[in-house]
């Protein structure tokens, strides 16, 4: 057991907690979505951590723009149901519980359906300080295949 005065308990880093709400919500910036999107809990690594994220919801309809993340993107589904896609790739339903795993460079986008709210966590990592490289936004025809 270690006591406070040893050298390993001062080398220690703190476990940091953020509580629920101690972070204002975010509107999700239009020029990266369509729609009416929110950010909550919006966190990033620390030191040599290069993981990122945060809590996003979309309004019915709402939908990120066509974008990559260099190392991929996993997204677990928390809420309601949605969308995504990979370019050249059918549209894909998800709902609460699903995690979905987005490779590396992958060109893809993600969001509600036109009738129904989506949640989703948000974890990407950085790759030299880069987590995502947004494009063109996704065109109500593009959103509205099936």
């Amino acid at each position: 057991m270690f006591a406070a005065g040893d050298v390993w308990a001062e080398e220690q880093p703190l476990v940091t907690v953020s509580p629920n709400g101690s972070q204002p919500s975010s509107k999700g910036p239009a020029q990266f979505f369509t729609g009416n999107v929110r950010v909550d809990g919006a966190f990033k690594g620390t030191g040599a951590a290069r993981v990122s994220g945060g809590t996003v919801t979309f309004e019915p309809g709402a939908r990120s723009a066509w974008h990559t993340h260099p190392l991929g993107q996993t997204l677990i589904v928390t809420a309601g149901m949605g969308r995504v896609q990979q370019e050249g790739q059918p549209m894909q339903v998800i709902r609460a519980g699903d995690t979905v795993w987005i490779p590396p460079n992958v060109r893809h986008w993600h969001g509600a359906t036109p009738t129904t709210g989506m949640t989703h966590v948000a974890i990407s990592e950085a790759l030299d300080g880069k987590v995502v490289d947004w494009m063109e936004h996704v065109s109500d025809t593009q959103y509205n295949q099936r």
